[in-house]
C-alpha cells in the first residue's frame, strides 16, 4: 500500500504580487509581446510564460497575480520573467518585490475507493458539504490546516487553499487519519 503522501501533486500555484504603480494597459499591450489584452472580457492583460509554464494577469493598479505554475519556485521564476519584461518596456519594478503564495492546488490518491455516504454520515455534516446530484465530490472543510479537500469516490483527492506545499501533507495525514479512525479505509 503506498502513502498517499506519496502521491501528492501540485497542479496550480496562485500567488500575487505589485509593482506599486498604475499601468497604462493598453499601452503595455501593444509593446509587450505576446500579451492578450480585451478589457470587454477580462479588466487585466494576461501574459503567459512558457518555462515555466503560467499565466500572469496584470492588473491597472499595478497588482499581479500568477496562476498555473506547479511549484513555489516555478511562480518567482515566472514572475522574474514578467519583471524584467515589464522594465524591458521602462516601467519601474522594486528589485525585489513581494511575492505572496494565495493558493496551491494539489491533488493525491487514497489508493481505494471510497463510500462518500458513509464518509459524509461519519465526519458529520458541519465540516462537508455533499450533494451527489449537483457535484461528484464531498467537500471537506479542514481547520487545520486551514484547506477544502475534495474526496472521490475514486479514492482521488483534491485539496485547495493551502499557502504552502506542506499543508497538502498535512491534509491527507488527517484525512486518512479520520476515516481509519471512523473505519471507512478498510478494503
Amino acid at each position: 500500500m503506498t502513502d498517499p503522501k506519496e502521491t501528492i501533486n501540485i497542479e496550480n500555484v496562485v500567488a500575487s504580487t505589485g509593482i506599486g504603480q498604475e499601468l497604462d494597459l493598453q499601452s503595455v499591450a501593444m509593446d509587450l509581446e505576446g500579451a492578450d489584452y480585451d478589457p470587454e472580457q477580462f479588466p487585466g492583460l494576461v501574459y503567459r510564460t512558457q518555462n515555466p509554464k503560467s499565466a500572469a494577469l496584470i492588473f491597472r493598479s499595478g497588482k499581479i497575480v500568477c496562476t498555473g505554475a506547479k511549484s513555489t519556485d516555478d511562480v518567482h521564476e515566472s514572475l522574474r520573467i514578467v519583471f524584467d519584461k515589464l522594465r524591458d518596456l521602462q516601467i519601474q519594478v522594486d528589485e525585489d518585490p513581494e511575492i505572496v503564495v494565495q493558493n496551491i492546488v494539489t491533488s493525491a490518491d487514497l489508493g481505494r475507493t471510497l463510500n462518500l455516504n458513509a464518509i459524509a454520515i461519519g465526519l458529520g455534516l458541519e465540516n462537508i458539504e455533499y450533494e451527489p446530484e449537483q457535484f461528484p465530490g464531498l467537500v471537506y472543510r479542514l481547520d487545520e490546516p486551514d484547506v477544502v479537500a475534495l474526496l472521490f469516490g475514486s479514492g482521488k483527492l483534491v485539496i485547495t487553499g493551502g499557502k504552502q506545499p506542506v499543508d497538502a501533507e498535512h491534509a491527507v495525514d488527517k484525512i486518512v487519519s479520520r476515516l481509519e479512525d471512523l473505519g471507512l479505509l478498510d478494503g
